[in-house]
C-alpha cells in the first residue's frame, strides 16, 4: 500500500504531514504528551505551515493568543452566521448588519470592525479579501457557514508569516475536509425573524471521499434564499465548492479548490434615530442593494523529500465583480446619506478585480533549528467605477468615476525556531519584507499617480513550558496596512499604516477538566486611518494605542456538562492630533462571554451569552446623538443564544440531527452606526430569531 493509502487506512484526513507532531513548530510540548506522541507515531516530520493543524491541542503550546472555534461551536450553538459564532472569542467584536453573513463586520481588540478591514481573513491559508493588499475591507465575502469545519482565530504571533493587514491578527477559515470514505451530508435550515415573520432558507449538500487510494474528491453546494430580519432585505446566495486532493507518490501531494460564489441582496441600510424608535425593522433606503460574484481557485503542491524538509508552493487567483447600489441626496446640501432625506439620484459602484498570487515556502530542520523561508508575489488589477442615475429625468451618467488601479506586491520572510531546554523553550526570531507599488489612472481626466511603499517587519515569539501545567508565551511583531484604493475616492489625509503588537500570556491547566488563559496585549499604531461619517472624509488619527487583558476559563465539572467564561478589558486612546486623549471608535471597554453545554444520551442543550459595553462611534467621542444618527454614544447590549438538538440514528450508517434554536433570546435592540454606502444613522442588529434545522449524514 502507498504512503497515502496508509494514511487513509489509519483514519487520518488531509495530507499525511498533518498527522504528525511538529515539534519544531509546536513549541515546548509537555514531556508527558511528547512521550505519548512518540509511542503512537513512529516518526516526527517538519511541517511547513507556521500555524499547523488547528486544534485545541495545538492552541495549548502556541506562542500567542489563539482560539480554535470547532465544528460544534459553529453549527450546534444556535449561531445565525459565522460572525455570530465568533462572538464568544476574547477580544473579538462583531457588528451584524444583515443577519445573513454576506457582509461581515469583525473587529479585534478595539480595531474598527466595519467591513472586517483590520484583520487578515484567510480560507484554508489563502487570503480571501477581494484585494489582499489595497482592498482589505471585506465588501465581498465568499464564505457561507455550512461549508466550514473550524475557524482558527490567531490574535498574535503570526505577522511575520501571514501578511499584510494583520494588525488585528489572522482569522483562518477552515473548509470541510475530504473524508476518507465516501459520505454525504444534507442540511436544511430555516431562520425565522420574530418581529417581521421573514424566513431565510439555508440548504446545504456535500458529497465526497477518496475514490481511489490516492485521489480524493468533494463537492459542496450551499443555497440561501429569502429575507433577512428587516424590510427591504431580499437575499439570494449561491456557493459551490469543488475540492481535489491527489497523492502523486510518497513525497508529492497536490491540492486544488475551485469555487463559484454569487450573491444578490437588497440592503435595508441605516435608520434615523426617530425611525429606529418607531420601528427598527423598517427601511429608509429603498434604492440600496448589492450584487456580486466571484470565481476563485487555489492550487498547492506539497513536496516532502525527507522528514526534515518540506516545500510548499501555494497559488491562488480570483475574478470578482461586485456592485453596491445606493440612493443619494445631492440637492439639499446636507449629508448625501441622511436617512431622512429623499434621494435625488441612485449611484452604482461596480468594482472588477482580477487577482493572482503565488507563495513558495520551504521549511528545513537543522538540529534544534527549524528554518522557514518564504516569498509571495501578488498582482491586483482593479476597475473602480461609479455611475449615477438621476431620478427626476431618468438620465444615466456612466462617467462619474472611471479609475483603474494596478498593484504589484512582493514579500519575503525568514524565521528560525530555536528549541532549547529539551524542547521546553522555543525562540523564533523572524523578519518580513513587503514592497507594494500601486499605479493609478483616472480614465476621465487622464491623471496618473502611484504609491510605493517598502517596509521591514521584524518579529519575535517566545514559548516556555514552565511546568507540565503552565505554558508561558510572549511576542512582539510589526505590521503593515498599505494605502487602500477606497481611501482615494474621498478627501482626507491618508498614509501607509504601521503598528507594533505585543503580547504576554500564560495558559494553566491544573487538571484535565480545567483550563485558564490570561493574555496582556498592546497595539501601538502609527497613522491609523478612520472614516468620518459626518464629514464624509478619511481622517488620520495619527498615533493610537490599544491595550488590555483577555481572560478565558473552561471547566467540565462532569462528563455531561461544560462551562466557559471569558472577559476582555480594553483601554484605547488616541495619542495625537485633534482628538488626543479620546477613546477609539467602536471600542467597548468591557466584553464578557459565557457558555454552557449539557449532553445526555442523544440530546445536547447549549446556551451562550455575550455582554458588550458602551462605546463611542466617532473619533470626537460625541456623547449626544445627532438628529441624523451620524454620531453619538453606542449603548451596551446583551445577546443570548440557545439551542436544543438531538441525534436520531436511522440505521445503515445514517444519522439525523434535528435542532431548535433561539437567537437573541432577550430580543435586545442592539445597534451601531451606519456602514459603507449607508454611513449615517443607526444600523439595527438582528432581533429575536428562531432557528429550525435538520441534518442528515449518510
Amino acid at each position: 500500500m502507498s504512503f497515502a493509502g496508509k494514511v487513509k487506512s489509519a483514519g487520518y484526513r488531509r495530507r499525511p504531514l498533518s498527522m504528525f507532531v511538529s515539534l519544531a513548530l509546536m513549541p515546548a510540548m509537555p514531556l508527558a504528551a511528547a512521550e505519548v506522541a512518540s509511542t503512537e507515531l513512529e516518526q516526527v516530520v517538519v511541517e511547513g505551515d507556521w500555524l499547523g493543524t488547528p486544534s485545541q491541542e495545538t492552541v495549548k503550546t502556541y506562542t500567542g493568543a489563539r482560539n480554535v472555534v470547532d465544528s460544534e461551536e459553529l453549527h450546534e450553538r444556535g449561531a445565525l452566521n459565522l460572525e455570530d459564532a465568533l462572538r464568544s472569542v476574547p477580544g473579538i467584536q462583531v457588528l451584524d448588519e444583515t443577519g445573513t453573513g454576506i457582509l461581515p463586520n469583525i473587529g479585534v481588540r478595539g480595531l474598527n470592525p466595519l467591513r472586517s478591514e483590520r484583520v487578515q481573513l484567510m480560507v484554508d491559508g489563502y487570503p480571501v479579501a477581494i484585494g489582499p493588499y489595497t482592498n482589505v475591507g471585506v465588501s465581498l465575502f465568499p464564505v457561507t457557514l455550512p461549508s466550514l469545519e473550524a475557524v482558527d482565530v490567531v490574535r498574535g504571533g503570526a505577522a511575520v508569516h501571514y501578511g499584510p493587514n494583520n494588525v488585528g491578527g489572522v482569522l483562518n477559515l477552515i473548509t470541510r475536509p475530504i473524508p476518507n470514505a465516501f459520505e454525504q451530508t444534507l442540511r436544511e435550515r430555516l431562520l425565522i425573524a420574530e418581529d417581521t415573520g421573514h424566513v431565510l432558507t439555508d440548504t446545504y449538500y456535500r458529497a465526497g471521499g477518496f475514490v481511489t487510494d490516492n485521489l480524493g474528491l468533494q463537492f459542496q453546494a450551499n443555497l440561501q434564499k429569502g429575507n433577512g430580519f428587516r424590510d427591504h432585505s431580499d437575499t439570494e446566495v449561491q456557493n459551490y465548492i469543488f475540492d481535489v486532493d491527489y497523492f502523486a507518490d510518497d513525497i508529492n501531494e497536490f491540492k486544488a479548490q475551485l469555487q463559484y460564489y454569487d450573491v444578490t441582496a437588497d440592503l435595508p441600510g441605516a435608520l434615523s434615530p426617530a425611525a429606529y424608535e418607531a420601528n427598527r425593522n423598517q427601511s429608509q433606503r429603498p434604492y440600496d442593494g448589492y450584487d456580486a460574484d466571484m470565481w476563485r481557485g487555489t492550487l498547492t503542491w506539497i513536496h516532502t523529500p525527507s522528514d526534515d524538509v518540506e516545500f510548499q508552493w501555494r497559488n491562488f487567483a480570483h475574478r470578482a465583480d461586485r456592485t453596491f447600489f445606493f440612493g443619494q441626496d445631492l440637492t439639499s446640501g446636507g449629508n448625501w446619506a441622511d436617512p431622512e432625506a429623499t434621494s435625488s439620484h441612485v449611484a452604482d459602484s461596480p468594482r472588477i478585480f482580477n487577482v493572482y498570487g503565488t507563495e513558495p515556502r520551504v521549511t528545513k530542520q537543522l538540529g534544534n533549528h527549524t528554518l522557514m523561508l518564504g516569498g509571495r508575489y501578488v498582482r491586483e488589477e482593479v476597475e473602480f467605477d461609479v455611475n449615477r442615475l438621476t431620478l427626476a429625468d431618468g438620465s444615466y451618467n456612466d462617467t462619474v468615476r472611471d479609475w483603474d488601479f494596478t498593484t504589484n506586491a512582493y514579500a519575503a520572510y525568514v524565521s528560525d525556531t530555536i528549541s532549547l531546554l529539551d524542547d521546553r523553550l522555543t525562540l523564533t526570531p523572524g523578519v518580513r519584507y513587503e514592497e507594494v507599488r500601486t499605479d493609478y489612472r483616472d480614465d476621465n481626466s487622464g491623471a496618473i499617480s502611484d504609491n510605493h511603499t517598502t517596509a521591514w517587519l521584524p518579529g519575535l515569539t517566545v514559548g516556555l513550558q514552565a511546568t507540565d501545567e503552565v505554558f508561558l508565551f510572549a511576542n512582539a511583531q510589526r505590521s503593515l496596512v498599505p494605502v487602500q484604493t477606497a481611501q482615494v475616492i474621498r478627501e482626507g489625509e491618508v498614509a501607509n499604516e504601521t503598528a507594533w503588537n505585543y503580547e504576554l500570556g500564560a495558559r494553566w491547566q491544573p487538571y484535565s477538566n480545567l483550563q485558564t488563559t490570561a493574555t496582556l496585549f498592546r497595539i501601538d499604531y502609527q497613522d491609523q486611518i478612520q472614516f468620518n461619517k459626518a464629514q464624509n472624509v478619511y481622517e488620520n488619527l495619527g498615533e493610537t494605542r490599544q491595550q488590555g487583558i483577555e481572560l478565558e476559563n473552561r471547566w467540565m465539572p462532569t462528563d455531561e456538562l461544560e462551562l466557559g467564561l471569558g472577559y476582555t478589558f480594553l483601554d484605547s486612546e488616541q495619542l495625537s492630533g485633534e482628538h488626543n486623549g479620546n477613546d477609539l471608535p467602536n471600542a467597548p471597554r468591557h466584553h464578557v462571554s459565557a457558555d454552557a453545554v449539557y449532553r445526555t444520551g442523544l440530546w445536547t442543550a447549549s446556551a451562550t451569552a455575550l455582554y458588550a459595553g458602551e462605546s463611542f462611534s466617532d473619533a470626537a467621542n460625541t456623547v449626544e446623538e445627532t438628529p441624523s444618527g451620524s454620531a453619538g454614544k453606542l449603548p451596551a447590549y446583551t445577546l443570548v443564544n440557545t439551542r436544543l438538538g438531538r441525534d436520531i440514528p436511522l440505521g445503515n450508517d445514517m444519522t439525523l440531527n434535528v435542532g431548535l434554536g433561539v437567537n437573541n433570546l432577550l430580543d435586545d435592540d442592539a445597534y451601531f452606526r451606519g456602514a459603507d454606502v449607508s454611513p449615517v444613522g443607526r444600523l439595527p442588529m438582528p432581533g429575536r430569531t428562531y432557528v429550525l434545522e435538520g441534518q442528515l449524514s449518510f
